[in-house]
């Protein structure tokens, strides 16, 4: 069976000039291409578009997608997909509590009864660091960082909400594939952690370097990571110092 471009960006909500692309840069090829110049697409056109939009979406460039497809085996694919779809399952759960306490406030208000404190903030996130921050690095440098947060785009938030699991994602798929700190796709994840850790912040060369050995050092860190695999942490510990010393004035 097979599905034409307009069929393929319709359902995908890529757009049908974005695949053209893809196929113009070997990203993706159709499946076959009608005398009149129209491409379809099958199965397994489909399942690479897929994959192309979940590297897409962990941040990768599409030079780099391009070298993680060329390389990616079954196996890693599926091992992709299946952290992936964790993390998706955990952001199912978060939203869904937020949306029990915003019906739920919903629903007080217009009976006019009041909610106890641990209802009206549950499901939402809150920064278990803060604290430590305002001690280690003073009230002006945390002051500082929430005053970037009140200029950011729709964008930036967004970023700032997904953009750590998704590298901390790629991080621990490159490595189980074996890939090098230095290779480009993973420096590649080392820039967009870096480009989230500026939307706070704006690290040099010692201070990213410091960032990554804090991460190390602190257990709550290491498990955010790594989930319980040091070497995860580790991978991205040396990845970030070797971006640091190839991409940040000191």
């Amino acid at each position: 069976m097979a599905w034409s471009i307009a069929e393929v960006a319709r359902d995908s909500g890529v757009t049908s000039r974005t695949l053209r692309h893809y196929h113009a840069i070997g990203l993706l090829i159709p499946a076959r291409i009608a005398p009149n110049g129209r491409r379809y697409y099958e199965q397994e056109q489909l399942l690479r578009l897929q994959q192309i939009l979940l590297l897409r979406d962990l941040g990768l460039s599409l030079d780099v997608v391009a070298e993680v497809l060329e390389r990616q085996s079954s196996a890693s694919t599926i091992e992709v997909l299946g952290r992936h779809k964790e993390w998706l399952l955990r952001e199912q759960l978060r939203l869904g509590r937020l949306i029990r306490t915003v019906d739920s406030t919903i629903g007080n208000l217009r009976r006019g009864d009041e909610m106890k404190p641990e209802k009206v903030f549950e499901g939402f996130e809150h920064n278990p660091y803060e604290a430590e921050a305002r001690e280690r690095w003073g009230d002006e440098a945390v002051d500082a960082s929430y005053r970037r947060m009140q200029g950011w785009s729709e964008q930036d938030a967004e970023l700032a909400r997904t953009g750590y699991p998704r590298v901390h994602e790629g991080m621990a798929a490159l490595k189980a594939e074996g890939a090098d700190v230095r290779d480009p796709r993973v420096q590649e994840l080392v820039r967009l952690h870096h480009q989230i850790t500026s939307l706070f912040w704006t690290p040099n060369r010692e201070a990213y370097k410091g960032l990554g050995q804090l991460y190390l050092d602190d257990e709550r860190f290491r498990q955010n990571i790594g989930g319980g695999d040091d070497s995860v942490v580790q991978y991205l510990h040396d990845a970030m110092t070797v971006y640091a010393d190839t991409h940040l004035s000191a």
